[in-house]
């Protein structure tokens, strides 16, 4: 019986090992090397290089005739350095097994886009419907040239974010920490990065080496304010249920749909919802929607949903 068994392990690390994307588990067989340990060596070598880089490249734009402010040029500094440490440590990191297998794609993953853009739809719906409720008005007509003007731009964000939280980050930290674990993990991460913006718009109108660090230290006091809490708690709820539609599905294409819906429901929010909305629906004034405690019930019944409907399909698998 313990050989049989022995047999039975030796096969399943073979098969993993060989086909990953036909195995038990959606990650390679073999660690090169800590997941969490080196994604933190590469954020940190990032961080670093972006304080050093972001005064000169915006200095640079200046003197191009960009009027930018500084916060945005570092966060996009951010952007790239990450990039380029990610790519640096791509090996170290399976980047590349991570983002083929989120992304490996048949005609079933091809309708759960669909299907996740219309579940992000109904509760948007519900939101809308709750705003007229309450007394707000609902401009019908700005819905659709708003949704159709924001696609684009909606969709590229969709692909990027689920392409890095989730194909990657999750499924790197459920490598090593377990599907529950990895699950909070890039949730909590997700909800910090969107958050983590510098109150100040300033500009630099000569080079000054510590401004990338003032940054970070503005970024770290914006996250301990008493007001960023409801932010925080809408978007960590929102990686949930992009998170959980991925660890039922090990792909993205379901919370790509549902991103897409959820980004189009809030720029529509903007400019289709007029008058005397309560709090406890709009949200915040930065963040409309996501800090909501309305939207906050929406999530919690929409990761009940996507239990009963992916749970027994995964199981099946």
């Amino acid at each position: 019986m313990q050989d049989a068994e022995n047999s039975r392990a030796r096969s399943v690390h073979q098969t993993n090992a060989e086909h990953p994307e036909d195995g038990l588990y959606p990650v390679p067989a073999r660690r090169t090397a800590s997941f969490l340990r080196t994604l933190i060596e590469a954020s940190l070598i990032a961080v670093v290089a972006a304080v050093v880089i972001a005064p000169f490249a915006a200095i640079a734009l200046a003197i191009a005739g960009f009027r930018l402010p500084f916060p945005r040029i570092f966060d996009r500094v951010v952007m790239v350095t990450l990039l380029g440490a990610l790519l640096l440590f791509a090996h170290r990191l399976r980047l590349v097994d991570f983002l083929r297998q989120g992304f490996r794609t048949n005609r079933a993953d091809v309708r759960r886009v669909f299907d996740g853009l219309g579940l992000a739809a109904a509760a948007v719906t519900i939101l809308f419907g709750l705003a007229s409720f309450a007394g707000g008005t609902i401009k019908g007509a700005d819905i659709l040239p708003s949704v159709f003007g924001y696609f684009a731009a909606a969709m590229l964000i969709a692909v990027i974010e689920e392409g890095f939280f989730r194909a990657f980050l999750l499924a790197g930290m459920e490598s090593e920490l377990g599907s529950s674990a990895g699950l909070l993990g890039s949730s909590a991460i997700f909800a910090l990065i969107h958050v983590i913006r510098s109150p100040a718009h300033f500009y630099l109108v000569q080079f000054e080496p510590l401004a990338g660090a003032n940054i970070l230290i503005a970024y770290g006091e914006r996250v301990l304010q008493i007001g960023a809490a409801p932010a925080l708690l809408g978007f960590f709820l929102l990686g949930v249920v992009l998170g959980e539609a991925f660890v039922f599905t090990r792909r993205v294409h379901c919370s790509v749909g549902m991103h897409l819906g959820f980004i189009l429901g809030a720029k529509t929010w903007r400019r289709a919802v007029a008058g005397p909305v309560p709090r406890w629906l709009a949200g915040g004034a930065s963040v409309p929607l996501v800090a909501a405690p309305a939207t906050w019930g929406i999530s919690a019944v929409v990761v009940v949903v996507l239990f009963l409907w992916l749970a027994p399909s995964s199981t099946a698998r």
